[in-house]
């Protein structure tokens, strides 16, 4: 019997030979939900994906890390404040301020960890309408220099799913000016504002532009047939977030095509 291709087997076997060496970290922490889908998407794209532990001590030769989606630690405390100390993030921290600036990707959660590791600026609350929010949702991409957006054009439309109960991005007036001032506001939400968030951002970097962290979840639109479609004729196909692997990919091997 001749097993079936699984779907998406051909976006994986049309990515480039060259791109299989590189080697990109998937963070696992009690109550993160989302580890597989973001491996999954990291092998679509063409990339080995490497299992990371919350308490490894090590991150081994990995080129880039992707702190995914769930819920780590239960949300005690606050969303990601626990996730924050586990011994894999301290090393992850080091390597992201380090001169080798080892590329960093936060997803929902990841994103919540990221900024109560002080590695992004600002915090993330409940949101605004106090509900847990499950959508597709446009994304404009502002700046597509940072390590894992070099495959799109600013100002390009993407759709991706989004779900959350504390994505409601926050920041002073000083922090949103400097972020906007510096490029560093990465994605914005495009025709709703789904939970709040200041300035309708969706996703920002660090000033290198290795770390990136985002509320929607790009790892949910890598396949055909399995992600969401363009909304009221705006946004792009059911892939618009393999995109974010690609990029990474490819910065990492050399050259951005």
């Amino acid at each position: 019997m001749t097993e079936l291709p699984l779907i998406g087997e051909a976006i994986a076997v049309a990515a480039e030979p060259r791109l299989t060496g590189a080697r990109i970290g998937v963070v696992t922490f009690p109550g993160t939900l989302d580890d597989r889908d973001a491996a999954r998407a990291v092998r679509l794209a063409g990339g080995t994906a490497v299992p990371l532990w919350h308490a490894d001590t090590t991150l081994g030769d990995v080129d880039a890390v992707v702190i995914p989606g769930g819920f780590s630690y239960g949300d005690y405390l606050r969303a990601g404040a626990i996730a924050r100390f586990a011994p894999l993030m301290s090393k992850i921290i080091d390597a992201a301020n380090s001169d080798a600036k080892l590329p960093v990707l936060g997803i929902c959660n990841g994103f919540q960890i990221l900024t109560e590791s002080h590695l992004l600026p600002g915090s993330m609350i409940k949101n605004d309408h106090l509900k847990f929010m499950c959508r597709d949702q446009v994304l404009r991409v502002e700046n597509s220099n940072t390590a894992w957006t070099l495959d799109y054009t600013a100002g390009q439309e993407i759709t991706v799913p989004l779900k959350n109960q504390d994505g409601q991005y926050i920041a002073d007036d000083k922090v949103l000016d400097a972020l906007e001032a510096e490029g560093r506001v990465v994605f914005r939400y495009v025709g709703f504002n789904p939970n709040g968030s200041r300035r309708d951002i969706a996703g920002i970097s660090n000033a290198a532009g290795n770390v990136v962290g985002l509320m929607p979840h790009p790892e949910h639109a890598v396949e055909v047939g399995f992600g969401p479609e363009s909304l009221d004729g705006i946004g792009g196909s059911d892939t618009d977030g393999l995109g974010f692997f690609t990029s990474v990919l490819n910065k990492i091997v050399g050259g951005n095509k």
